[in-house]
């Protein structure tokens, strides 16, 4: 058992709280150059939850809409990498082997999920009601959830790419480590997931 332990993204209290609103994180910031996992050390973890717990929060947060999922993500995802830095590549870097991981519990959880549905009132939060009028209001509710349930079947890679594109504001280089393919290919899932996204949300915004 890890002497350290991660605390929860938002604080206590985040599970009644599911609109908690996600921070924008650069994922290319200096103070986090790439790594030898090998020669993590228990004091150096500390840091590295401080840098990097709130991006995978977010992360898992946007991919899964539900606050509870995504704190017990982002504590996973933290659980493995103290369990398997000794076993990762020297010169490993840290976000690439962070949000890799993310991604894989998020798939796992939301396949999950969707052999167990249950009720929530938690919405994808891009699209704001502010004091819009009843009528408005509604149109706004109908598009949140139309975007949110059009990014859920977006194929896994594609989500991933686009996610972190989006919210993150990783580059293709940062998000292709993460995916696994080359720049060009995490272009082509950037092009097909807005692609499908237009297509889905055509009958609520034609413009789009």
């Amino acid at each position: 058992m890890p002497s350290w332990s991660v605390r929860p993204w938002p604080p206590t209290g985040s599970r009644q709280n599911n609109e908690s609103a996600p921070v924008n994180v650069d994922l290319s910031d200096p103070a986090s150059p790439p790594r030898d996992p090998s020669r993590e050390s228990g004091d150096e973890l500390p840091a590295l939850l401080a840098r990097w717990q709130r991006p995978i929060y977010n992360f898992a947060w946007r991919y899964l809409h539900n606050a509870a999922d995504a704190e017990d993500i982002a504590i996973e995802t933290f659980a493995r990498w103290h369990e398997n830095r000794h076993a990762l590549r020297p010169g490993a870097n840290v976000s690439s082997w962070l949000f890799s991981t993310a991604a894989n519990l998020c798939r796992n959880r939301q396949r999950w999920r969707r052999r167990h549905p249950e009720d929530t009132d938690e919405l994808f939060e891009s699209i704001p009601t502010g004091d819009a009028s009843p009528d408005r209001a509604a149109q706004n509710d109908e598009l949140r959830l139309a975007l949110r349930a059009a990014i859920d079947e977006l194929p896994s890679d594609q989500k991933t790419a686009l996610l972190l594109h989006e919210f993150e504001h990783a580059s293709c280089r940062e998000i292709a480590a993460v995916v696994g393919c080359t720049e060009r290919g995490v272009e082509t899932r950037l092009y097909r997931a807005r692609q499908r996204l237009r297509k889905s949300l055509r009958h609520l915004v034609p413009e789009v």
